[in-house]
Formats: C-alpha cells, sequence, structure tokens
C-alpha cells in the first residue's frame, strides 16, 4: 500500500508525519485490496485531518476536526477504520437466491 501524506496551509512535521503513516497502516488489517491511502493536514479555523482510501474499486473519504491535530487524526482514522469494516462485512455477507417455490 502507497501512502501520502500532504500537509495544507502549514510546514510539514514529522511527528504528525509519522503517526499518519502508522495510522493508515492499520488499516490493512481490516480490508484487503488498499492500494492507495491519502492522508491531508489542513490548518484553517479548525485543524482537520482528512483520509482517503482507494480499494477495490472503491474510494473513501473521511474527515476529522477538533483543536489539535492528533485528535483530528485519531478521529479520522476511527472512523475509516468503521467504514472499512462495513465495506468489508458488505462484501462477506452472502447474496440471497431469488428462487421462489411454485406449487
Amino acid at each position: 500500500m502507497k501512502t501520502q501524506v500532504t500537509f495544507r496551509h502549514m510546514k510539514s512535521r514529522q511527528d504528525l508525519q509519522d503517526a499518519a503513516i502508522e495510522s493508515a497502516e492499520k488499516f490493512d488489517k481490516f480490508l484487503d485490496g488498499i492500494t492507495h491511502t491519502g492522508v491531508e493536514f489542513i490548518a484553517d479555523s479548525l485543524n482537520t485531518v482528512e483520509f482517503t482510501v482507494h480499494a477495490q474499486g472503491s474510494v473513501l473519504k473521511v474527515t476529522g476536526d477538533s483543536d489539535d491535530f492528533h485528535k483530528s487524526l485519531h478521529e479520522a482514522s476511527d472512523k475509516m477504520i468503521r467504514q472499512l469494516r462495513k465495506k468489508k462485512t458488505k462484501q462477506e455477507k452472502p447474496k440471497s437466491s431469488n428462487v421462489f417455490m411454485v406449487f
């Protein structure tokens, strides 16, 4: 999996970059086939972190914002894990057959 970390309206910080890469690496546990993960740190009125995950032909996107980038990163990471679990659960459910019996 390839991970890209971007900083918008702020200087690059190594501690945030390391934490973002560590969070993104955990996503592989929840869904196979993740090809690319993007992490954006955006410094506006709120400190926003945005995850974009490309997996199995789908793009999943979440944001987390708070007064601290580490809190925002944790919030966005938790949201992405929930989405990945949901996607995996949908894939594993067998489709019911549409067979009708007529007597």
